[in-house]
């Protein structure tokens, strides 16, 4: 995997051991930590870590954010802890220069917020330039708005999601970002629960490559056409400008933000100067989607457009602040109480597969019960069993090192039977850093004497390598399914714990061992 140690804090950097310390274990960045507000860290990610996310970039994971006729795609992917991501691939062209676009990385993903879809890695594995982000699920403000099939989003729902976004830009402006590239209804997503968040990738400044706004010229803003020459050879060279050199301004978000709330208020692209004249001729009717049947409020639609008219002012400096849009934007939010998933009329959460109710194991009852005492006395028993067949090794690499190594793994065997876990990791580690034998039971045992240290993101990483080590071993899973239950990803461990009982279930009847 590749390693970024500047990205890991000082604690998580693996340090050579003594016999006095618990090593911490290598960073793995398919499996990002969680921070406390559930949101992954940013980490560096290898491309294979990416293709294996993504199947290989099959096609059929591409997600629509950008609109079609964006130069980058989108892709969807699932971690190794079942987590969705979001993958954003770049030419090499847009970033030549890895270390830039690592910064660039690296500064928008220090941003946290509840109403961006965070940014949480990237990629620059030689000529590969890669974003990943927190995966919505539930399409974007486009097909809400534009592209529905079974219901329009009502008002209420419409303010929210204007408030939101201008949370998020308020948020961004605050932290020292207030730069937003194309914000368009492609830009806003919405999460597993039908709040509305923005992007994080319209913060990075080669995010559009200044091709999606060729075929959106109506909505460029008016200081990028020059000297009152509005031909399409010039807005073009101005977009390009725009986005190339980075001469966006905060000004130039405000007035993008303004064409979001047409779109929120009509429920179609509406050119701003076409907008302009329906407000200045008070045909707010004539403006107003009218798949919402009249069920809006006259007050707050006032409101809506006398903001969107302050956006849209010809003069940026005339335009209001981020401030401003929520202040504004605050007071007018109804149905409160209502959940965003209750007005989109979806579902909250993803249906997880049911449960099938199975008898299980000693040692499945024991994680299922989350018993590390039990787990620890079944793993004692169990010894070396199910390592058979994972090592061939040759007569001549048993040499001095390979009985260092063994004894190495014989010591960790004792302080492991001992309940000296610290110490068990010690000598585990010693034999697992050689490289020269894989072991699924020490990965076992040094996950559980991680648990047994309240280090339970360094025994998932262990119970992972058992897996892969041993694909079909429910032993791994079952451990899998402790850490992420400590981890309070419980419908994970869930699931996990369900798998591990269908694989003892199927070895059980081909007569194999557990």
């Amino acid at each position: 995997m590749g390693c970024c140690q500047s990205l890991l804090p000082a604690e998580t950097n693996p340090e050579a051991m003594d016999h006095h310390h618990t090593p911490n274990p290598p960073p793995l960045f398919s499996r990002p930590t969680t921070t406390a507000g559930g949101v992954l860290s940013f980490s560096e990610f290898s491309f294979s870590d990416l293709k294996t996310a993504t199947n290989n970039f099959r096609t059929d994971y591409i997600v629509s954010e950008s609109g079609e006729n964006a130069p980058n795609i989108v892709y969807k992917g699932r971690l190794q802890n079942r987590r969705w991501i979001a993958v954003k691939q770049f030419t090499k062209l847009a970033w030549p220069d890895p270390r830039q676009f690592a910064e660039e990385a690296m500064g928008v993903g220090k941003l946290r917020h509840r109403r961006l879809a965070n940014l949480i890695g990237y990629c620059a594995d030689g000529d590969q330039r890669l974003l990943v982000a927190e995966y919505m699920p539930n399409h974007t403000l486009t097909k809400h708005l534009f592209h529905w099939e079974n219901q329009t989003i009502e008002w209420a729902l419409r303010l929210r999601v204007a408030l939101y976004i201008a949370e998020a830009l308020d948020y961004c402006s605050s932290e020292g970002h207030p730069l937003y590239h194309d914000l368009n209804a492609y830009r806003v997503l919405f999460d597993e629960d039908g709040d509305p968040r923005l992007s994080c990738f319209g913060l990075m400044k080669n995010s559009s490559n200044g091709k999606s706004y060729s075929t959106n010229l109506a909505y460029t803003p008016p200081e990028y056409q020059r000297n009152g020459d509005f031909s399409l050879h010039s807005i073009v060279n101005h977009v390009c400008r725009f986005c190339f050199t980075g001469s966006i301004s905060p000004e130039s978000v405000i007035y993008s933000f303004g064409t979001v709330l047409l779109d929120l208020l009509s429920g179609n692209h509406i050119p701003p100067s076409h907008a302009l004249d329906i407000i200045r001729n008070n045909n707010i009717i004539q403006l107003m989607d009218s798949h919402m049947e009249g069920k809006f409020s006259t007050e707050a639609t006032t409101a809506v457009i006398g903001l969107a008219s302050q956006c849209l002012q010809h003069e940026p400096r005339k335009r209001p602040s981020t401030k401003d849009l929520v202040a504004t934007l605050t007071p007018l939010q109804t149905k409160s109480d209502v959940p965003s998933n209750v007005m989109l009329g979806i579902s909250k959460h993803e249906e997880a597969p049911p449960t099938v109710q199975r008898t299980l194991s000693p040692i499945g009852d024991a994680c299922s019960r989350r018993d590390l005492t039990a787990i620890h006395e079944i793993l004692v028993m169990a010894h070396y069993r199910d390592d058979e067949g994972t090592n061939e090794l040759s007569f001549q690499e048993w040499t001095q090192q390979m009985r260092d190594l063994l004894e190495a793994r014989k010591r960790g065997d004792f302080a492991f039977r001992d309940k000296d876990f610290k110490t068990a990791i010690n000598f585990y580690s010693q034999f697992i850093n050689v490289g020269t034998m894989v072991s699924p039971t020490v990965y076992a045992r040094r996950s559980l004497c991680y648990l047994l240290c309240d280090q339970p993101d360094a025994a998932l990483r262990d119970a992972m390598q058992a897996q892969i080590v041993y694909p079909d071993w429910p032993v791994a899973f079952y451990m899998q399914s402790v850490a992420l239950a400590k981890l309070d990803m419980h419908q994970d461990a869930a699931d996990m714990l369900n798998e591990a009982a269908g694989l003892e279930e199927k070895k059980q009847k081909s007569g194999g061992l557990s």
